[in-house]
């Protein structure tokens, strides 16, 4: 909103800054941190009074986390609030890919929204039917890949190497899906401990800045051999934004954790990430930067393979990092070593843009 008003006054005097992304990009950061850290105590008070007993805990799980009952969930609300309130102040409204990743972000959002008020509401881990809620992704994934397309081409850009992609044609749409609903869900995933998804999330969103940005910008990418993709550069303003509201969940996240993201905020990051990539057309490089999700989701895929074929398990629990839990690490030392883990992978992530 902001942008396009300094675009109709012709960017005149301090509106001059506005037309930088760059500047914008950190005020969205700032904006949806502010709004966060403002509106989240009321809204956890809000939260709680609503939701009563909270998120159901598994019985089956670490014991440690029994603890946790009565923590409300649905904190992703305060996420999507935050993120959208910063991108309509800030972004150029007129962009194809600003709409992408908000239908993206905010029908991922809904999606997991649904999910949370039925194990809510029934008291138990399981919520919406799993066939049903990836149909749901799919089809928000699919309306945001024929957007996208729309601006890019089909090409899938192999890392390491200049200017070299792979023409996939019309699979580039289903691959694009693909994209978008397997980061939603290894983001969700991975989302099962106080801060373990949230912080590398924001690692993940700060890499992603600074390849949408140098993507976006034609003397740049062609230094570098990395597609250029005009109009890409708007959504580092977004990645920002997403690091803004990340922060802010995290200052109530923080073990012990007032509030749960639940799959409102990690299906709706996750899904945007997803969108970013395939936008950016850094779709392989989101496999190494977010490399820490990718993992979680193979040790469920792992598991569930294994078990139903020789009815042993591969890990003691799965995601991985109950596996570790179970091992006997305490839950802040598997996060703190976690975020470790999705810092080195996002270096090895911009590695890739020089290293080739």
């Amino acid at each position: 909103m902001l942008y396009l008003v300094a675009q109709w006054l012709d960017f005149a005097g301090p509106f001059n800054l506005i037309r930088y992304q760059t500047a914008r990009a950190g005020a969205a950061l700032l904006t949806a941190l502010f709004i966060g850290l403002v509106i989240g105590p009321r809204f956890i008070d809000m939260l709680r009074v609503r939701q009563g007993k909270g998120q159901p805990i598994r019985e089956d799980g670490p014991q440690t986390h029994l603890a946790k009952r009565g923590t409300p969930t649905m904190g992703g609300l305060m996420i999507l609030v935050s993120l959208i309130l910063s991108m309509f102040l800030w972004m150029d409204m007129t962009n194809p890919f600003v709409w992408a990743c908000i239908a993206v972000t905010v029908g991922f959002g809904l999606i997991g929204f649904l999910d949370d008020y039925d194990k809510v509401r029934k008291a138990s881990h399981k919520g919406v039917s799993g066939k049903v809620r990836l149909l749901m992704e799919f089809v928000v994934a699919g309306i945001a890949s024929w957007i996208i397309v729309g601006q890019i081409n089909t090409f899938l850009y192999v890392p390491f190497l200049n200017y070299t992609g792979v023409p996939l044609g019309p699979l580039y749409y289903v691959f694009a899906a693909f994209v978008i609903v397997g980061a939603g869900n290894a983001v969700n995933l991975t989302d099962g401990l106080d801060g373990l998804a949230t912080m590398p999330v924001i690692i993940a969103s700060g890499t992603f800045a600074i390849i949408a940005y140098l993507a976006g910008r034609a003397d740049f990418a062609g230094y570098l051999g990395i597609p250029h993709v005009p109009g890409a550069g708007e959504l580092a303003i977004l990645c920002a934004g997403i690091m803004g509201a990340g922060l802010a969940f995290l200052w109530f996240n923080a073990p012990p954790a007032a509030v749960f993201m639940g799959d409102t905020g990690s299906l709706a990051l996750g899904g945007a990430l997803g969108a970013i990539a395939v936008a950016t057309h850094h779709e392989v490089v989101l496999a190494i930067v977010g490399g820490l999700f990718v993992f979680e989701a193979l040790s469920v895929i792992i598991q569930v393979f294994w078990f139903k074929r020789t009815g042993k398990r591969v890990f003691r629990m799965a995601p991985v990092h109950h596996h570790f839990e179970q091992l006997g690490w305490s839950e802040s030392t598997v996060v703190i070593r976690f975020w470790i883990i999705a810092i080195v992978l996002a270096l090895l992530g911009l590695a890739t843009l020089k290293l080739r």
